[in-house]
């Protein structure tokens, strides 16, 4: 169920996206009457889906709110960068910023790990401490490949964002970079469940 939270703008993103390109006419219609001139068929879809994902980001953290739960720093942060570059998309009426915002996002996340290092601090020790027990060198490899991991990626969406038409960025964002992130995530579990057992014994 987490995942489904964590994912609900993306896959709100995806599923505008695609309703707008297959009623084209009214999604071009929609948009000209939210933000006036300047909106054509092509970019339509992706400014409703900016939109929708915008509101989206808002009412997770007011569900939270609503339901007397933390907001963790990561939706603030997530919240923060949809807020911009949405925003600027909206605003100067191109996309390419709101394709920037996953890359901007993982980028974000990988510098607040730099900082940890720099800073003597391991926040995904702090995170995951209570779950799992590892030697200090493992829990620095861990931080390691999680930033290692955001600069890749966030280049790697750009390469789509670039090479690609907007259609295929979208799928990718969803289905992409969504499993991308599981396989990486199931293979740092792997390195720590190895570590955690070699500590125990």
């Amino acid at each position: 169920m987490k995942l489904l939270f964590d994912l609900f703008p993306v896959i709100l993103f995806f599923a505008t996206f695609k309703l707008s390109e297959h009623f084209s006419a009214d999604a071009l219609s929609l948009a000209q009457s939210v933000m006036g001139e300047g909106v054509t068929p092509m970019t339509a879809p992706v400014f409703l889906a900016t939109i929708v994902a915008i509101v989206a980001t808002f009412c997770q953290i007011g569900w939270l709110k609503i339901k007397g739960q933390r907001v963790e720093t990561m939706l603030w942060i997530s919240l923060a960068v949809i807020v911009v570059f949405g925003g600027l998309t909206l605003w100067l009426k191109n996309e390419m910023f709101i394709k920037w915002k996953p890359t901007i996002l993982y980028w974000v996340f990988g510098s607040i790990l730099v900082y940890g290092n720099f800073a003597g601090r391991n926040f995904m020790r702090a995170l995951m401490k209570s779950q799992i027990d590892m030697p200090d060198a493992a829990w620095r490899t861990v931080q390691n490949l999680w930033i290692l991991f955001f600069a890749a990626i966030g280049c790697v969406n750009l390469a789509v964002a670039y090479l690609f038409s907007t259609d295929v960025w979208v799928d990718f964002k969803l289905f992409g970079l969504t499993a991308l992130t599981m396989i990486f995530t199931i293979g740092v579990a792997f390195y720590m469940t190895k570590h955690a057992v070699e500590r125990q014994n």
